[in-house]
């Protein structure tokens, strides 16, 4: 009788675990539910304000991968799980598993007043590009970059995009001769923003937000945004232009999954990316909160660590022997600024920065290509 395993989500974490699985030749029948057939490339959105990357670049149809690899594909929003009776339910039906591997992502809050007036680029490419065509219009005026977390889980934040799109956009206009008819400023309730990265990074980042004559306005609690300004416990900040990402919370349907939720909103999991108390059930990637240091990213690599740990404690679990791999915490980033790149690398042993340099810009365009290239 064959094993019946699901995989929810089709981002970075599920595209990784159906991968795994075929390469370690489990042959069970896998379904995948996503509301499209498609792959989105999302840390590409840095250079769409530069016009380097259009939708189309980012969007991989993912008809062949499927085929490739024998996958059904269900397609739907799910609205419910039901772990006691291995069930899901989507809005275009009910999907029956043996094992499960949740990876649908999180979520931005949207909880601060007015932030409607801002455009959160990691939503996709539809506010991304029309932040892009709301700069092109500007002849000048005050540009703002920030980005928030969740106050009852601080490490769900992506804040490594913000920081690209700061530089990217800050040489951009340079390249255009546009630099001076705008003043830039950097906003963030943090006092040491981009902590996560390592006190080398923070410097680092401050002292390239010096050099660019980007102003900051640091460790002040953001209250309300409106058309024109951003309001802190710290006064008031005056903006033409805001580009903002908030912390991030589990998925919506995790509330009707009768699953261990954090505070924060995401799904429990353990050190071997499952959830505690239901067997079969695994979780990888955004939607989960997983035990480990403060530090540890809501990030695309990390999402790929924590499948990989998924599909070998599943394929275990399935065999009937221990389920005790791990994944390792790993955080590695090239901050891109169009002009070059500086990379960050953290484990539990190491952190280390590299300073910018072309070759790390170049480097992660090719990453994505070789990336995406697996996905055709």
């Amino acid at each position: 009788m064959h094993h019946r395993i699901v995989i929810i989500g089709a981002g970075f974490a599920g595209l990784t675990a159906i991968k795994t699985l075929r390469k370690k030749g489990c042959t069970d029948p896998i379904t995948l539910i996503s509301p499209k057939p498609e792959f989105f490339y999302y840390p590409s959105l840095i250079w769409v304000p530069a016009g380097i990357r259009s939708e189309a670049d980012l969007t991989i149809p993912l008809d062949n991968f499927l085929q490739r690899n024998q996958i059904h594909y269900h397609q739907g929003n799910v609205i419910k799980l039901d772990p006691d009776t291995r069930q899901i339910f989507t809005d275009t039906g009910t999907v029956a598993f043996d094992s499960l591997i949740i990876a649908s992502g999180g979520r931005f809050l949207k909880k601060i007043s007015g932030i409607e007036h801002v455009y959160t680029p990691c939503e996709g490419y539809i506010p991304t590009y029309a932040y892009s065509e709301k700069l092109a219009s500007l002849s000048g005026g005050t540009l703002t970059f920030g980005f928030g977390s969740n106050p009852k889980e601080p490490a769900a934040m992506r804040g490594g995009p913000i920081f690209e799109f700061l530089f990217g956009i800050d040489t951009l206009l340079r390249q255009q001769h546009r630099r001076d008819k705008f003043r830039f400023i950097f906003f963030n309730p943090a006092a040491e923003p981009g902590k996560r990265l390592g006190n080398k990074a923070v410097s680092a980042l401050l002292g390239e937000m010096a050099k660019r004559n980007i102003t900051t306005h640091l460790g002040y609690k953001i209250k309300e945004f409106t058309e024109d300004s951003i309001i802190t416990e710290g006064g008031k900040v005056y903006s033409d232009l805001t580009l903002f990402m908030p912390g991030m919370t589990g998925a919506a349907w995790a509330d009707n999954s009768k699953l261990p939720l954090s505070d924060g909103g995401f799904i429990k999991a353990d050190a071997q990316c499952r959830v505690p108390g239901f067997n079969g059930i695994y979780i990888a990637g955004d939607s989960g909160s997983f035990p480990g240091p403060d530090w540890m990213p809501k990030q695309a690599h990390m999402a790929d660590l924590q499948a990989r740990a998924a599909v070998n404690n599943l394929l275990a679990d399935k065999n009937g022997q221990k389920a005790n791999y791990q994944f390792k915490t790993e955080l590695v980033c090239i901050v891109d600024a169009l002009d070059g790149g500086m990379l960050v690398y953290r484990d539990i042993k190491r952190n280390i920065l590299l300073p910018k340099l072309a070759m790390f810009s170049w480097a992660k365009r090719w990453f994505e290509q070789l990336y995406l290239q697996q996905y055709r």
